[in-house]
């Protein structure tokens, strides 16, 4: 799978969730860890948030419901998952189950990926454009990145042609803003402050 190939969420989680997501991915990678099997259980645990999860909406609000007790849901996990998917994955599962916490498995799974790629000093870049960028243009970035972070990074991008010009570049709370849109609105603003100087003299 190539770079651009790659599916990154761009998501914005609350404070809490993601404290509680971050200790449930980091406890997942390290029981991965123990039995060497961490690039296969994070590639199953995103393939259920995407092609599970994401598709079925139903079964996403059942996981997540309060209703439902957590006696049901594990019959449900059982006849769903066990011995379909990695072992460390399907009791990561009833541990969260367990613990009323199977709503928070798309913030876990980002999250996981996140910690895992830090470690090998790779990094989610999330470039969005007015056009699509060649092949030149990626390496440019990937290169200025590099220097920038020194880490490796993995860019994920996509077209906004509303940006009129330039790049949008994220990498975790680092933004930089050099779209064509952002300059106009920056000058629109300039002009305001202007104006109101000059009316209030």
């Amino acid at each position: 799978m190539t770079e651009s190939e790659q599916i990154h969420h761009a998501t914005v989680f609350d404070d809490a969730t993601r404290h509680v997501a971050r200790i449930y991915a980091e406890a997942l990678l390290g029981a991965a860890d123990k039995r060497h099997q961490t690039q296969e259980v994070l590639e199953q645990l995103e393939e259920l948030v995407r092609e599970v999860l994401a598709r079925d909406s139903a079964f996403a609000l059942f996981l997540a419901s309060a209703v439902v007790s957590r006696e049901r849901k594990r019959e449900v996990l059982r006849h769903a998952f066990e011995g379909k998917i990695n072992d460390v994955l399907y009791h990561f599962l009833l541990v969260l189950n367990d613990h009323d916490r199977l709503g928070i498995l798309r913030e876990t799974a980002v999250l996981a990926r996140d910690l895992f790629e830090r470690r090998a000093g790779r990094m989610h870049v999330e470039v969005t454009g007015a056009i699509a960028l060649d092949d030149e243009q990626r390496e440019r970035l990937r290169r200025e990145l590099r220097d920038k972070f020194q880490r490796e990074p993995i860019l994920s991008v996509r077209v906004d042609p509303e940006l009129l010009g330039g790049l949008v570049v994220k990498v975790d709370d680092w933004v930089y803003d050099g779209s064509v849109r952002a300059r106009l609105e920056r000058i629109r603003n300039q002009l305001i402050e202007k104006g109101s100087f000059v009316y209030a003299h």
